[in-house]
Protein backbone atom coordinates (compact mmCIF):
# COMPACT_ATOMS: atom_id res chain seq x y z
CA UNK A 1 0.00 0.00 0.00
CA UNK A 2 1.33 3.29 -1.09
CA UNK A 3 2.60 5.50 1.98
CA UNK A 4 0.22 8.32 2.61
CA UNK A 5 1.19 11.66 1.17
CA UNK A 6 2.68 14.27 3.86
CA UNK A 7 3.91 11.75 6.27
CA UNK A 8 7.36 10.22 4.84
CA UNK A 9 10.30 10.66 5.52
CA UNK A 10 9.43 10.28 9.06
CA UNK A 11 11.94 11.44 12.02
CA UNK A 12 13.74 14.41 13.49
CA UNK A 13 15.61 16.92 11.45
CA UNK A 14 18.42 19.31 13.19
CA UNK A 15 18.61 23.09 11.35
CA UNK A 16 21.40 26.00 12.17
CA UNK A 17 18.79 28.79 12.26
CA UNK A 18 20.36 31.78 10.62
CA UNK A 19 19.53 35.46 11.82
CA UNK A 20 16.52 36.92 9.74
CA UNK A 21 13.79 34.17 8.81
CA UNK A 22 11.01 32.86 11.17
CA UNK A 23 10.87 29.68 12.52
CA UNK A 24 7.97 29.15 10.76
CA UNK A 25 9.98 30.27 7.99
CA UNK A 26 12.25 27.27 8.35
CA UNK A 27 9.36 24.91 9.01
CA UNK A 28 8.46 25.63 5.48
CA UNK A 29 11.86 25.37 3.32
CA UNK A 30 11.50 21.64 4.99
CA UNK A 31 8.44 20.87 4.18
CA UNK A 32 8.42 22.39 0.45
CA UNK A 33 11.79 20.31 0.35
CA UNK A 34 10.20 16.94 1.67
CA UNK A 35 6.46 16.78 1.21
CA UNK A 36 5.89 16.02 4.95
CA UNK A 37 3.78 17.59 7.90
CA UNK A 38 6.31 18.86 9.76
CA UNK A 39 6.34 20.74 13.30
CA UNK A 40 9.29 22.07 15.31
CA UNK A 41 9.74 21.74 18.95
CA UNK A 42 10.52 25.21 20.33
CA UNK A 43 10.80 28.55 18.58
CA UNK A 44 13.62 30.87 18.10
CA UNK A 45 13.18 34.47 17.58
CA UNK A 46 13.77 35.55 13.63
CA UNK A 47 16.62 37.54 15.17
CA UNK A 48 18.03 34.53 17.25
CA UNK A 49 20.32 32.17 15.36
CA UNK A 50 21.08 28.56 16.89
CA UNK A 51 19.73 24.86 16.87
CA UNK A 52 15.54 24.11 15.91
CA UNK A 53 14.62 20.16 16.16
CA UNK A 54 12.06 19.72 13.53
CA UNK A 55 9.84 16.43 13.24
CA UNK A 56 8.73 15.05 9.82
CA UNK A 57 5.80 13.34 9.15
CA UNK A 58 4.75 10.58 11.41
CA UNK A 59 7.19 12.09 14.59
CA UNK A 60 5.18 15.13 14.77
CA UNK A 61 3.00 13.14 16.54
CA UNK A 62 6.07 12.89 19.07
CA UNK A 63 6.22 16.55 19.94
CA UNK A 64 5.61 16.07 23.69
CA UNK A 65 8.81 14.15 23.68
CA UNK A 66 10.83 16.75 22.42
CA UNK A 67 9.14 20.13 23.56
CA UNK A 68 10.21 19.56 27.29
CA UNK A 69 14.05 19.56 26.56
CA UNK A 70 16.34 21.59 28.65
CA UNK A 71 18.01 24.33 26.22
CA UNK A 72 21.14 25.93 26.32
CA UNK A 73 21.90 29.36 24.98
CA UNK A 74 24.95 31.85 24.11
CA UNK A 75 23.96 35.08 24.59
CA UNK A 76 25.57 38.95 25.18
CA UNK A 77 23.92 41.12 26.94
CA UNK A 78 24.09 44.86 26.97
CA UNK A 79 24.10 45.86 31.24
CA UNK A 80 23.63 49.14 30.16
CA UNK A 81 20.27 49.87 28.82
CA UNK A 82 16.87 48.12 29.25
CA UNK A 83 14.52 48.01 26.08
CA UNK A 84 10.82 47.16 25.63
CA UNK A 85 11.30 43.64 24.12
CA UNK A 86 14.44 43.09 25.72
CA UNK A 87 16.45 42.86 22.48
CA UNK A 88 18.18 45.83 20.56
CA UNK A 89 14.42 46.08 18.32
CA UNK A 90 13.14 47.32 21.26
CA UNK A 91 12.32 51.11 22.52
CA UNK A 92 15.39 52.26 25.25
CA UNK A 93 13.37 52.92 28.87
CA UNK A 94 15.68 53.39 30.50
CA UNK A 95 19.94 53.59 30.66
CA UNK A 96 22.43 53.12 33.81
CA UNK A 97 25.54 52.28 34.77
CA UNK A 98 25.96 48.69 34.06
CA UNK A 99 26.55 46.16 37.39
CA UNK A 100 29.95 45.12 38.23
CA UNK A 101 31.97 43.68 40.24
CA UNK A 102 30.31 42.17 43.81
CA UNK A 103 26.70 43.82 42.49
CA UNK A 104 26.90 41.78 39.28
CA UNK A 105 27.84 38.36 40.67
CA UNK A 106 24.88 38.98 43.17
CA UNK A 107 22.98 39.27 40.82
CA UNK A 108 23.83 36.38 38.69
CA UNK A 109 23.66 34.41 41.82
CA UNK A 110 20.11 35.28 42.47
CA UNK A 111 19.24 33.88 39.16
CA UNK A 112 20.44 30.51 39.41
CA UNK A 113 18.23 27.93 40.24
CA UNK A 114 14.38 28.08 40.16
CA UNK A 115 13.26 31.46 39.54
CA UNK A 116 9.98 33.59 38.33
CA UNK A 117 10.77 36.08 36.33
CA UNK A 118 8.15 38.20 34.38
CA UNK A 119 7.26 36.96 30.57
CA UNK A 120 8.64 39.68 27.69
CA UNK A 121 5.68 42.26 26.70
CA UNK A 122 7.01 41.21 23.24
CA UNK A 123 5.51 37.78 23.28
CA UNK A 124 3.30 35.03 21.64
CA UNK A 125 1.91 34.37 25.62
CA UNK A 126 -2.03 35.54 25.24
CA UNK A 127 -3.52 38.07 27.65
CA UNK A 128 -6.96 38.55 27.88
CA UNK A 129 -7.16 36.43 24.74
CA UNK A 130 -5.10 38.26 22.43
CA UNK A 131 -1.38 37.96 22.25
CA UNK A 132 1.12 39.99 24.32
CA UNK A 133 3.27 41.16 21.16
CA UNK A 134 -0.06 42.38 19.48
CA UNK A 135 -0.92 44.44 22.58
CA UNK A 136 3.06 45.99 22.54
CA UNK A 137 2.25 47.06 18.84
CA UNK A 138 -0.70 48.67 19.66
CA UNK A 139 1.01 50.62 22.65
CA UNK A 140 -1.22 48.74 24.91
CA UNK A 141 0.61 47.61 28.56
CA UNK A 142 -0.70 45.01 30.23
CA UNK A 143 1.42 43.74 33.49
CA UNK A 144 2.93 40.61 32.39
CA UNK A 145 2.54 37.66 34.53
CA UNK A 146 5.53 35.59 36.01
CA UNK A 147 6.50 32.75 34.72
CA UNK A 148 8.49 30.08 36.88
CA UNK A 149 11.67 28.36 35.59
CA UNK A 150 14.73 26.90 36.07
CA UNK A 151 18.71 27.96 35.16
CA UNK A 152 21.09 24.90 35.66
CA UNK A 153 23.48 27.12 34.29
CA UNK A 154 24.97 30.56 34.05
CA UNK A 155 28.07 30.96 33.15
CA UNK A 156 29.86 34.23 32.60
CA UNK A 157 32.29 33.87 29.20
CA UNK A 158 33.26 37.33 28.76
CA UNK A 159 32.87 40.84 30.81
CA UNK A 160 33.77 43.36 28.52
CA UNK A 161 32.83 47.56 29.07
CA UNK A 162 29.50 46.64 30.15
CA UNK A 163 28.55 43.77 27.89
CA UNK A 164 28.82 40.14 29.25
CA UNK A 165 28.63 37.30 27.23
CA UNK A 166 26.83 33.89 29.25
CA UNK A 167 26.31 30.59 28.83
CA UNK A 168 23.21 29.06 29.98
CA UNK A 169 21.22 26.04 30.19
CA UNK A 170 17.80 26.48 31.50
CA UNK A 171 14.58 24.72 30.96
CA UNK A 172 12.58 24.79 28.74
CA UNK A 173 9.78 27.79 28.61
CA UNK A 174 12.32 30.20 30.26
CA UNK A 175 13.37 33.71 28.30
CA UNK A 176 16.41 34.39 28.14
CA UNK A 177 15.69 38.22 27.24
CA UNK A 178 13.68 38.24 30.81
CA UNK A 179 17.04 36.70 32.27
CA UNK A 180 18.99 39.61 30.88
CA UNK A 181 16.29 42.54 31.79
CA UNK A 182 16.28 40.83 35.67
CA UNK A 183 20.29 42.16 35.05
CA UNK A 184 19.28 45.89 33.88
CA UNK A 185 20.01 45.21 30.18
CA UNK A 186 18.98 43.49 26.92
CA UNK A 187 20.18 40.66 24.63
CA UNK A 188 22.33 41.64 21.93
CA UNK A 189 22.60 38.63 20.31
CA UNK A 190 21.10 34.97 21.21
CA UNK A 191 21.81 31.52 19.99
CA UNK A 192 20.94 28.51 21.24
CA UNK A 193 23.70 25.53 21.07
CA UNK A 194 21.42 22.36 22.50
CA UNK A 195 17.93 20.84 22.94
CA UNK A 196 18.49 18.09 25.44
CA UNK A 197 21.24 16.18 24.14
CA UNK A 198 21.17 17.45 20.33
CA UNK A 199 23.92 19.96 19.34
CA UNK A 200 23.99 22.47 16.98
CA UNK A 201 27.03 21.27 15.73
CA UNK A 202 25.36 18.43 14.48
CA UNK A 203 22.77 20.14 12.36
CA UNK A 204 21.85 19.03 9.03
CA UNK A 205 18.91 20.04 7.28
CA UNK A 206 19.48 17.12 5.04
CA UNK A 207 19.31 14.35 7.57
CA UNK A 208 16.79 12.85 8.94
CA UNK A 209 17.39 11.23 11.86
CA UNK A 210 15.60 8.07 12.85
CA UNK A 211 12.71 8.02 15.57
CA UNK A 212 14.07 5.42 17.38
CA UNK A 213 17.99 6.67 17.01
CA UNK A 214 16.46 9.99 18.28
CA UNK A 215 14.11 8.76 20.87
CA UNK A 216 16.26 6.64 22.17
CA UNK A 217 19.20 9.63 22.81
CA UNK A 218 16.24 11.25 25.07
CA UNK A 219 16.18 8.12 27.21
CA UNK A 220 12.65 6.40 26.04
CA UNK A 221 13.15 2.94 26.71
CA UNK A 222 11.16 0.57 23.68
CA UNK A 223 8.29 -0.06 26.02
CA UNK A 224 7.66 4.17 26.40
CA UNK A 225 8.28 4.48 22.30
CA UNK A 226 5.74 2.11 21.99
CA UNK A 227 3.49 4.31 24.44
CA UNK A 228 4.15 7.17 22.69
CA UNK A 229 3.37 5.75 19.12
CA UNK A 230 -0.14 4.56 20.51
CA UNK A 231 -0.75 7.95 21.65
CA UNK A 232 -0.15 7.26 25.42
CA UNK A 233 1.42 10.67 26.13
CA UNK A 234 4.97 12.44 26.43
CA UNK A 235 8.00 12.50 28.05
CA UNK A 236 10.65 14.85 28.89
CA UNK A 237 13.03 12.38 28.69
CA UNK A 238 16.82 13.14 29.66
CA UNK A 239 17.60 16.87 29.77
CA UNK A 240 14.05 17.82 30.07
CA UNK A 241 10.75 17.56 31.63
CA UNK A 242 7.54 16.51 30.76
CA UNK A 243 5.02 18.03 28.38
CA UNK A 244 5.10 21.69 27.63
CA UNK A 245 5.34 24.46 29.82
CA UNK A 246 2.33 25.66 31.53
CA UNK A 247 0.94 29.10 29.33
CA UNK A 248 3.10 28.18 26.64
CA UNK A 249 0.02 27.48 24.49
CA UNK A 250 0.12 24.65 22.19
CA UNK A 251 3.07 22.36 22.83
CA UNK A 252 5.64 24.97 21.82
CA UNK A 253 3.60 28.38 21.39
CA UNK A 254 2.06 28.71 17.75
CA UNK A 255 2.68 32.13 18.71
CA UNK A 256 5.34 33.88 17.28
CA UNK A 257 4.14 35.12 13.71
CA UNK A 258 7.01 35.60 10.88
CA UNK A 259 9.26 38.78 10.75
CA UNK A 260 8.37 42.09 13.03
CA UNK A 261 4.97 41.10 13.54
CA UNK A 262 5.51 38.95 16.31
CA UNK A 263 8.07 36.30 18.41
CA UNK A 264 8.27 32.87 18.29
CA UNK A 265 10.74 33.56 21.08
CA UNK A 266 13.77 31.45 22.60
CA UNK A 267 10.56 30.53 25.48
CA UNK A 268 8.01 30.16 22.93
CA UNK A 269 7.92 26.43 22.17
CA UNK A 270 4.65 22.76 18.32
CA UNK A 271 2.64 24.23 15.52
CA UNK A 272 2.88 21.54 12.99
CA UNK A 273 2.68 22.75 8.94
CA UNK A 274 1.00 20.43 6.74
CA UNK A 275 1.59 20.04 2.98
CA UNK A 276 0.00 23.05 1.58
CA UNK A 277 -1.01 24.96 4.64
CA UNK A 278 0.54 28.53 4.81
CA UNK A 279 3.03 29.09 7.85
CA UNK A 280 2.62 32.48 9.69
CA UNK A 281 4.86 34.90 8.34
CA UNK A 282 25.55 29.03 12.56
CA UNK A 283 26.82 32.82 13.45
CA UNK A 284 27.50 33.23 17.12
CA UNK A 285 27.18 36.59 19.32
CA UNK A 286 28.63 38.89 17.55
CA UNK A 287 31.00 41.66 19.15
CA UNK A 288 29.87 45.60 19.65
CA UNK A 289 29.70 47.64 16.42
CA UNK A 290 27.79 50.86 15.69
CA UNK A 291 24.04 50.17 15.26
CA UNK A 292 24.42 46.66 15.20
CA UNK A 293 21.89 44.20 15.15
CA UNK A 294 21.07 41.15 16.45
CA UNK A 295 22.56 38.15 14.64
Amino acid sequence: MAIPKGLEPTGIILVDKPAGPSSFAIVAEVRRRTKAKTGHAGTLDPLATGLLVLLSGRATRLASCFVGLDKRYLTEIDLSARTATGDPEGEVLERHEPLKGPALEAALEGLRGDIELPIPAASAVKIGGERAYRLHRQGIAVDMPLRRSRVDVLDVIAEDEGFLTLDLQVSSGTYVRSIADALGGHCVSLRRTAVGPFRVEEADPGRVVPVEAALARIGLTPEQVEAVRRGGGGHGGQGGRQGAPSGQGVPSGQGGQSGHAGRGGEGDPVAPVSPGGTPPGGTPPGRRSSGRALP
